[in-house]
């Protein structure tokens, strides 16, 4: 006997039946982690806004901190590289929508193509990603960090078509080195138990030194004035804060020290960053065994590329995330 009760709502979309909106069980699922996943790169971004706001004046600049071009060592070329690792995401969320519109016309030969197409351009992207984590760790000029924990840039005034700029001076260039007997704590030599981070390249007293041999140098700390720019000190409150203030010799940026400006944006950077990476790289590898199965010919014996569709579902939503994060960390 037939136990099945007409509820009289079994011809619209949520009225029963286990496909709803003629989705699969497995799609359905790829959206659920889709949302939940949405609401978890949105917390981490409000959060970055709201830090954001609450240091807005001693913020690093974006176009001062990605620069760098690989080959193109000493130039400056803000975002540009940054531009090239988003266009290759884009351009691999569309190789992944043809895949998917070739797996509809059971188009074998296209979605190998396609999917292989994707596979490289997200390979490209996570190792873009890598270097430029790797130069962000390695720095570029280097400054002093304060008592205060605020950091001092060092430049000079240069004349650029015309126009008079503030132009970022490494501490290799200007520093003096002094005969030093300073050791970094190891067990062999300190306190058991005990070991100590690398030690800066300078000691602030040999940065002193070669900002007074340096008539022309300047400082300028992380504070932003109305126009925009990173406040430029005189000459003699210049000597006074490396003198007085000078704490710590910083190169690079981790999660203790940033010589870009505060550190909350280096510990952002490297969490949400890394995070999406880590999308990227998981994505990545499963094209890899999806682009096997399809040259294997598993979904031509099903009769269908619903997995390709799946799974791009998910990268489209890893580059989506990425225009966020584009937008908040590099634009904004």
């Amino acid at each position: 006997m037939d136990s099945t009760v007409a509820t009289g709502t079994e011809e619209k979309t949520w009225g029963g039946g286990n496909q709803p909106l003629k989705a699969s069980y497995g799609k359905m699922m790829m959206w659920f982690f889709i949302v939940s996943d949405a609401l978890t790169f949105s917390g981490f971004l409000a959060a970055y806004g709201f830090s954001r706001f609450k240091f807005i004046n001693e913020w690093p600049i974006a176009d001062e901190v990605f620069t760098h071009v690989p080959f193109l060592h000493g130039q400056e070329l803000p975002m540009i590289y940054v531009a090239f690792m988003t266009f290759i995401l884009i351009m691999s969320s569309v190789t992944m929508v043809l895949a998917v519109d070739a797996g509809h016309h059971m188009n074998k030969a296209k979605v190998t193509i396609y999917m292989f197409l994707t596979i490289i351009g997200g390979a490209i992207f996570v190792g873009s990603q890598a270097w430029e984590w790797a130069t962000f760790i390695q720095g570029d000029y280097g400054a002093v960090q304060t008592k205060g924990g605020n950091i001092l840039q060092f430049g000079e005034y240069v004349t650029v078509d015309g126009v008079e700029k503030f132009k970022r001076v490494s501490i290799d260039d200007i520093a003096i080195a002094q005969a030093s007997v300073r050791a970094a704590h190891e067990r062999k030599n300190g306190l058991w138990f005990v070991d100590e981070s690398t030690l800066p390249p300078y000691t602030v007293s040999e940065i002193y030194a070669g900002l007074a041999a340096n008539e022309n140098i300047l400082v300028r700390n992380q504070l932003l004035t109305e126009d925009g720019h990173k406040t430029v000190l005189s000459r003699e409150e210049s000597l006074k804060q490396i003198k007085e203030n000078g704490k710590l010799v910083v190169k690079g940026a981790n999660l203790h020290v940033n010589e870009y400006g505060t550190t909350l944006f280096a510990d952002f950077f490297f969490f949400i960053t890394g995070f999406h990476g880590f999308h990227v790289l998981s994505g990545v590898v499963i094209n890899i065994i999806i682009f096997f199965n399809v040259i294997l010919g598993t979904y031509e014996r099903r009769g269908s590329y619903e997995m390709v569709e799946k799974v791009g579902l998910y990268w489209h939503f890893v580059d989506l995330v990425w225009v966020f994060v584009f937008t908040f960390f590099y634009l904004v």
